[in-house]
């Protein structure tokens, strides 16, 4: 019994395609995933706990802390705003607790471009409770900064303001950076 052509799927009928296709996706994936493939060689990576040992460790502000392709130096950190307003003042913000704004320099490092994502970085409170950037309000208190989904070449340098909404009360105590949402992240000591 013979099969008609007419019966195969799509895939049956178009083999060098498909392979085509699965090996096209498979760079993707491989190349989406190498972005944060690079040791840290400024800190030793530590576990989340925040204890003395660890904190001490750890670079802390105005000190360069590496990430796969980007160095990173945290210049500061304000806590406590209630609310960020763009520049114009024509859009405005509240925080759903506090607004911890964190100044970064981001110095691309590698021998390629790598985009910088505000999304990738977080803050870590005393009692190891992670947070999440707000990229919106990133967005808003400066839709020029350069934090939130720059391609950054090799040599370059941005500096930008990362935004964060805490519980009242929070205290941040460590950044977490990355270079990519794939990459392992350094760690740098708020304190």
């Amino acid at each position: 019994m013979s099969r008609d052509k007419s019966n195969r799927g799509w895939f049956g009928r178009h083999k060098v395609l498909t392979v085509i296709g699965v090996l096209v996706l498979l760079v993707i994936i491989g190349s989406a995933a190498g972005g944060g493939s690079k040791k840290n060689t400024t800190a030793s990576k530590t576990s989340t706990g925040s204890n003395a040992a660890t904190t001490a460790a750890m670079p802390k502000l105005n000190q360069p802390a590496n990430d796969g392709k980007f160095q990173f130096t945290v210049t500061s950190i304000q806590c406590g705003k209630p609310s960020v307003s763009s520049p114009d003042g024509y859009i405005t913000k509240t925080a759903q607790g506090q607004y911890c704004l964190l100044n970064i320099i981001a110095n691309n490092i590698g021998d390629q471009s790598q985009t910088l994502d505000s999304s990738s970085q977080y803050l870590y409170d005393s009692s190891n409770k992670k947070y999440s950037s707000d990229s919106e309000a990133s967005i808003d208190i400066s839709p020029t900064d350069n934090t939130f989904f720059n391609p950054i070449n090799p040599g370059n340098t941005v500096s930008g303001t990362v935004v964060f909404d805490v519980p009242k009360g929070a205290t941040p105590i460590t950044a977490e950076l990355h270079d990519s949402g794939f990459s392992g992240g350094v760690k740098v000591s708020l304190q």
